[in-house]
C-alpha cells in the first residue's frame, strides 16, 4: 500500500505511481462526478436563462460559435482552406451529428449560418456564419466569459485544465 503522506503528490519523471486501492462508496454527496454533474447543470441553467435574449438555447450556441471558430481558423490558415463541415464543427463542439444536423438547419432558417455543398464531395456540407450569425456569436462569447468569471474566478484556469484532462482520460477509457 502507498505511503497516505505521499497521495496526491506528483510522481518524479521515470518513475511509476503504485497502484491506487479502490475507494470504499461514501455516498454521492462524497463524490466529485456527483458534483460534477450538478455544477454542469447548474452552469448550463445560467446559460440558458443568459443567452435567451439572443434567441441561442446553450447547443446553438456551442454550434454556431464552432462554425464560427472553425471557419475563422481556415480563414486565417491559408488561401486554400475552406470553412468546416457538418462533421467537423459536430467534433469540435461534441455534440452528436444528427442533433448537430438538426441544429444547424434551425440556425441555417434564422439566416444565423450558410450550408453549401463541398466543391469536391456533395455529400458533405461546408459551414459559415452570417453577418447575423457572427454578432450574435460575439455577444455569446462576451455572455459566456462573464458567467465563467462569476462562477469560477481566478479558478477558471485550473479548473479549464483538470476538465480537459478529464475529458481526455474519459474519452480514453475503456
Amino acid at each position: 500500500m502507498a505511503d497516505p503522506s505521499q497521495q496526491g503528490r506528483a510522481v518524479p519523471r521515470g518513475q511509476r505511481a503504485e497502484p491506487r486501492e479502490p475507494s470504499e462508496p461514501r455516498g454521492p454527496l462524497m463524490s466529485p462526478g456527483f458534483w460534477l454533474h450538478h455544477a454542469a447543470l447548474a452552469w448550463r441553467t445560467l446559460f440558458d436563462r443568459r443567452l435567451r435574449p439572443l434567441n441561442l438555447t446553450p447547443t446553438q450556441f456551442m454550434l454556431l460559435s464552432a462554425a464560427g471558430w472553425l471557419a475563422a481558423a481556415a480563414d486565417r490558415a491559408d488561401a486554400a482552406s475552406q470553412p468546416p463541415t457538418q462533421q467537423e464543427v459536430a467534433d469540435f463542439a461534441g455534440a452528436d451529428r444528427m442533433m448537430t444536423s438538426k441544429v444547424l438547419q434551425t440556425l441555417e432558417e434564422r439566416g444565423l449560418i450558410a450550408r453549401a455543398p463541398d466543391p469536391g464531395d456533395a455529400r458533405l456540407k461546408r459551414l459559415r456564419p452570417t453577418e447575423q450569425g457572427i454578432i450574435l456569436i460575439r455577444r455569446g462569447i462576451r455572455i459566456a466569459v462573464d458567467l465563467d468569471d462569476e462562477l469560477f474566478g481566478e479558478r477558471g484556469d485550473p479548473l479549464r485544465a483538470d476538465f480537459e484532462r478529464i475529458t481526455a482520460k474519459a474519452k480514453n477509457a475503456d
